[in-house]
């Protein structure tokens, strides 16, 4: 794989040993958001030129079936809770069944997985949260590395932010794509990112807020609506609703009732009521339910197609990385 970034403006495509290896034209990932990146969402991504990740989350077989027919014969991959599916392996064999061109795993330990999915000829991708993390996956076999900083939406890791944590796993995982997550929204994050020594970004707040996404009209307006400065990190809803996530993740959600009235020393009684309002709640009250949200909401004023939310951030990464000339060159 070439070790150059090579930015070719007019078709407004950016090659790196990411989008070589998957054989694609823009260096974004979809987030395999539950619940939110679904077959269409995954396949609109894939047809414009990124790599759309069907979200699988805990493994359920009906929502797999589901979201993997609404994909169609787009080329997806399809991302899983690495520790769901030590109750569900058949789920795995499942979606493996259907050829996919990558398994992303987030939130535990890939290597029970991996023989399964190279039997199967998809790639690995892993999702970490440290330098560690990410020197393990390679070490099982790891095709691709997705570091996930504090600043993502959704579940992750309190601690490190993307800034820092993304050139400090490129420096240790010489020769292995490595891909950015969290709070980028824009080509300016794309671009930051490549410069930073990543092969791409992983987006997810940014295309939870697309036309594709399965999300409801109220969680649109909330998402385009919100900023940065209205998320925060929180365990709340997982110890009220569950399942219960293992220490240390939590997951960065728009601030509501919940997320402020939420105690971790609270007593049974006050955790029955918030469960309760929680439980009570219309699915679509973000003022109640979570909204899984990450810093980019500044960047978000408009919910527009995928493709051309996609078409836009490499139009703007690929026009500042030109006016950069030779410094890629030591990638």
């Amino acid at each position: 794989m070439s070790e150059q970034t090579d930015v070719q403006q007019g078709g407004a495509s950016i090659t790196t040993p990411l989008t070589e290896l998957l054989g694609v034209v823009c260096p974004i990932l979809l987030a395999p958001m539950g619940g939110v990146a679904g077959g269409r969402l995954a396949a609109a991504v894939s047809e414009a030129g990124g790599f759309g990740i069907v979200g699988g989350g805990y493994g359920h077989r009906e929502e797999l079936e589901r979201e993997l027919a609404a994909a169609g014969t787009a080329r997806v991959g399809i991302g899983f809770i690495t520790f769901a599916l030590d109750e569900r392996r058949d789920s795995l064999r499942f979606a493996l069944e259907r050829r996919p061109v990558a398994v992303q795993l987030s939130f535990g330990d890939p290597a029970p997985y991996v023989d399964d999915i190279r039997a199967a000829g998809a790639l690995l991708i892993s999702q970490v949260q440290t330098v560690d993390e990410g020197r393990r996956a390679v070490a099982v076999g790891a095709d691709v590395v997705i570091v996930q900083g504090q600043d993502s939406g959704g579940h992750g890791r309190p601690g490190r932010g993307t800034i820092g944590l993304v050139p400090a796993t490129v420096d240790a995982l010489a020769g292995v794509p490595v891909v950015a997550a969290g709070g980028l929204a824009d080509g300016r994050g794309l671009a930051a990112a490549l410069m930073l020594g990543a092969s791409g970004i992983s987006l997810g707040t940014r295309l939870y807020a697309s036309a594709e996404a399965t999300s409801d009209a109220a969680a649109r307006a909330r998402l385009v609506a919100s900023t940065g400065d209205d998320t925060v990190r929180t365990e709340a809803f997982d110890v009220l609703r569950g399942p219960a996530w293992p220490a240390p993740y939590d997951g960065r959600v728009v601030r509501n009732r919940i997320s402020d009235e939420w105690d971790p020393d609270s007593d049974d009684a006050r955790r029955a009521e918030l469960r309760a309002a929680l439980r009570g709640a219309a699915a679509d009250d973000y003022g109640v339910k979570p909204l899984w949200a990450g810093e980019g909401l500044d960047l978000i004023d408009a919910i527009e197609p995928a493709a051309a939310i996609l078409r836009s951030i490499v139009s703007t990464a690929a026009k500042l990385l030109a006016a950069a000339p030779g410094l890629l060159d030591n990638r």
